[in-house]
């Protein structure tokens, strides 16, 4: 039997195991402002009895905003739902169960108007049987379930992750470098060893700092700028600095970044 691996020229013997993808205007392309309001507008309706829209998406907002502050004593979906909770007479379990209903019942209505990277399919395709670890490194402010669901949109939802990162195993979130860290304790890989892929420069590329290779994409149309929202919370995580992407391009470059970083120095 051909190796696969062979066949598409990719040398893996070297020192890099893991491909780390993001979702979100990486692996599908979407406007995430229009998507994000008919979310808020659709979910406020579920918690109309306890809360007035206002006040909800004020609450679900600050709970998704403080997460970048979780110092992992807990999972992000625990931490998320204290405080979102904080001040309410609602008993926590009832909360997340209203949640997690709408996850199951209403999130699959939402409209979602898509494109896909050029080749998407068929990058993806190639990068798996390369034999690499691959991981969906969306940022964990959903379920699995919901991640699962927004990985489907690529119709990558087949394809062997050996893990996604969501609210639930993660006590961690983007742009912390102890998300980072996190994925390589759980993938039982160093940093060095991974490459993350992604369309953000502050959330994606802080990998970085701790010693992954990153690649940034520019498939998506969104204007991904540093805005001063973002440049505050990397002040209050005390870093200086975004790091240099070590590779740019489309998606469907990718493997030829791969097949730099297996071939011997």
């Amino acid at each position: 039997m051909l190796d696969s691996t062979a066949a598409f020229g990719l040398n893996t013997g070297a020192m890099l195991k893991a491909i780390l993808f993001d979702l979100d205007n990486t692996l599908v392309l979407f406007n995430e402002n229009t998507f994000y309001r008919g979310y808020l507008s659709r979910i406020q309706e579920l918690f109309a009895d306890i809360l007035p829209p206002e006040k909800f998406i004020q609450r679900l907002m600050a709970a998704t905003r403080a997460l970048v502050q979780n110092s992992g004593q807990m999972t992000n979906a625990e931490y998320f739902i204290e405080v979102f909770t904080d001040g309410l007479e609602a008993p926590k379990d009832k909360m997340w169960q209203r949640f997690m209903l709408f996850y199951e019942s209403e999130y699959d209505k939402l409209n979602i108007d898509v494109t896909l990277p050029v080749n998407l399919h068929r990058t993806m395709r190639k990068i798996a049987q390369t034999g690499l670890k691959l991981v969906l490194a969306s940022n964990p402010l959903f379920p699995l379930a919901v991640q699962m669901k927004r990985l489907a949109w690529s119709g990558l939802d087949s394809l062997p992750f050996t893990m996604v990162t969501h609210l639930e195993n993660m006590s961690f979130c983007k742009p912390r470098v102890e998300y980072y860290r996190e994925i390589c304790q759980k993938i039982n890989e160093p940093p060095e060893s991974c490459l993350m892929v992604g369309n953000d420069p502050v959330n994606d590329m802080t990998g970085a700092i701790i010693g992954m290779k990153t690649y940034l994409t520019n498939d998506s149309k969104d204007d991904y700028l540093v805005t001063d929202r973002k440049m505050k919370v990397l002040t209050q995580l005390q870093i200086t600095t975004i790091p240099e992407p070590d590779f740019t391009g489309p998606l469907a470059k990718v493997p030829d970044a791969i097949r730099r970083l297996s071939s011997p120095a």
